[in-house]
């Protein structure tokens, strides 16, 4: 079809998603704008369990086959330097893609995701709305098993000659101890926020923590910085020119 070789200038109408609020499965849900094929409108109309607003049509056209035909809207738009208005071709590829039947499981579940946590790459606000949660969860676990009752001391232990020469000292930390007692204060807070924006930016704070403390350190500098990398550029996608 050469749709990749269209050139469209001006003010271009395409059908948009469903505007205002819907329901889906007795929970409320609200559609991001962006621009569609009728094609989509029409095959999203005859799922099972659409929600109100498809326009629903006669046609025999599905995911498998408008995968393409978005693909080459997408590049479309690209070989004219409009990346914004190819952004939203590219999210309805990947939601052809992610619907179609021919797509193994595991690459299924793997578009579900990144569609859930950032809306392909194009929604910073569900990005953010991650990374907040994950945050939150985090400071949370933090000050509840996290961080130890007492920061451990160094110890310095020798002996003295009796008759004088040369001192050896033995340094010496304890092992942080679980917390026990109120462990949602001010001061613990703070300490679990500490952490905690260290992980956002990849980098640990220093501080002494429990072994459930270093493991969930750990899990959040894996988490959190891929959800800020997926919000950023989901930012740039919507921007760069």
């Amino acid at each position: 079809m050469h749709l990749d070789q269209v050139r469209l200038e001006g003010a271009c109408s395409f059908a948009a998603v469903p505007p205002g609020r819907h329901w889906r499965g007795g929970l409320p849900v609200r559609f991001t704008q962006r621009r569609t094929l009728a094609e989509e409108h029409h095959w999203r109309a005859g799922q099972p369990a659409a929600v109100s607003g498809w326009s629903a049509a006669p046609s025999g056209a599905g995911p498998v086959q408008l995968a393409p035909v978005y693909r080459a809207l997408r590049k479309a738009f690209e070989d004219g330097k409009h990346e914004p208005g190819a952004a939203d071709f590219y999210y309805g590829e990947m939601e052809m893609r992610r619907h179609a039947d021919d797509i193994p499981r595991g690459e299924r579940s793997l578009l579900t995701a990144y569609w859930a946590m950032s809306g392909y790459g194009l929604r910073a606000s569900r990005a953010l709305g991650w990374l907040a949660a994950c945050m939150f969860a985090t400071v949370v676990l933090m000050m509840g098993f996290g961080l130890p009752q007492d920061d451990p001391k160094q110890r310095a232990t020798g002996t003295v000659p009796a008759g004088g020469g040369k001192v050896s000292f033995e340094i010496d930390k304890p092992d942080p101890q679980n917390p026990i007692g109120n462990r949602f204060t001010g001061k613990r807070f703070e300490k679990a926020l500490k952490v905690t924006l260290n992980s956002v930016v990849f980098r640990s704070s220093g501080q002494d923590l429990t072994t459930a403390g270093t493991y969930i350190e750990m899990t959040s500098r894996l988490t959190e910085p891929v959800l800020l990398g997926l919000a950023v550029l989901a930012v740039r996608n919507r921007v760069k020119r």
